[in-house]
């Protein structure tokens, strides 16, 4: 059995490991088959692919886009992309302008506590396309404004905290066109993640295969058993393809390590099925 990790994150968005670096971590892992799935942007996939190249790693050319559904904020991934699409291009370059608008925002507000040069920080640990709530994490545990990452999120990035900014992302609609435009699969990435009830969660899928969606994420990091039992039967009501990402960011993160995962139910169709 190959071993399909199909969610991973490199330092062209906001994981810690240049492209290179996780082509060859995946390998050590034992994974076969790596989507390389970077927030709204594919800036590093030629280096993964060059990589890549040579080895007995499958790269899978992807990218997670950010979307906003019924006032929520959800991802989608976009499997087998081409990522020199035209249409797909435009759609991610003006979600990262909305990216850069709120990198300058979220700066305003935590200048307003005192906390002074947070662009300018954040911008340190980013990469020159992607500047995002990770990367300010990383200034404000290193300033000494917090203990930790997650301490960050908890007292600077949630609602009605000094830097929350809110904003409105692609809509459904778009993301999984600007995916299926350039030839690709679009899958929910970690649907348990979002704390929907289930009929709310029933309706998301209802509009994505409305749209063209044709995958679901069944299993994916640091997930309970009975959330994948749960989302292996959403798979099989609506005729989803189930697939499996470790949503890998840092190896710091031990809790969620490149194709440290479960297998996909027996039950499921795997979105690889018909590679």
């Amino acid at each position: 059995m190959n071993c399909f990790d199909l969610h991973s994150h490199s330092s062209a968005s906001d994981g810690s490991l240049p492209p290179q670096q996780l082509v060859a971590r995946a390998i050590e892992q034992g994974v076969d088959v790596l989507a390389l799935t970077d927030h709204d942007g594919t800036e590093g996939i030629e280096q993964a692919l060059l990589a890549a190249n040579d080895t007995k790693l499958t790269l899978i050319v992807g990218v997670e886009i950010s979307v906003t559904w019924q006032n929520q904020t959800v991802h989608i991934i976009g499997l087998n992309i081409d990522h020199h699409n035209v249409d797909l291009q435009a759609g991610l370059g003006e979600i990262r302008e909305f990216r850069r608008e709120r990198a300058v925002n979220i700066a305003e507000k935590l200048e307003k506590v005192g906390i002074m040069g947070a662009y300018e920080g954040a911008s340190q640990y980013a990469s020159d396309v992607m500047l995002g709530r990770v990367h300010f994490a990383q200034f404000l545990v290193a300033a000494g404004y917090a203990k930790n990452m997650g301490d960050v999120f908890k007292r600077f990035m949630v609602k009605n905290k000094p830097g929350y900014v809110t904003g409105q992302w692609a809509s459904l609609e778009q993301a999984v066109n600007w995916i299926t435009a350039s030839g690709g699969q679009a899958v929910i990435a970690h649907p348990a993640r979002y704390k929907m009830t289930s009929s709310k969660l029933k309706r998301l899928i209802d509009d994505f295969k409305i749209y063209g969606g044709t995958g679901m994420e069944v299993v994916s990091g640091r997930q309970h058993p009975e959330e994948i039992k749960t989302l292996a039967k959403l798979a099989n009501q609506y005729e989803l393809l189930a697939s499996r990402g470790s949503d890998f960011h840092s190896p710091d993160n031990q809790w969620i390590e490149l194709g440290r995962l479960p297998e996909l139910p027996t039950s499921v169709t795997p979105i690889w099925h018909h590679w």
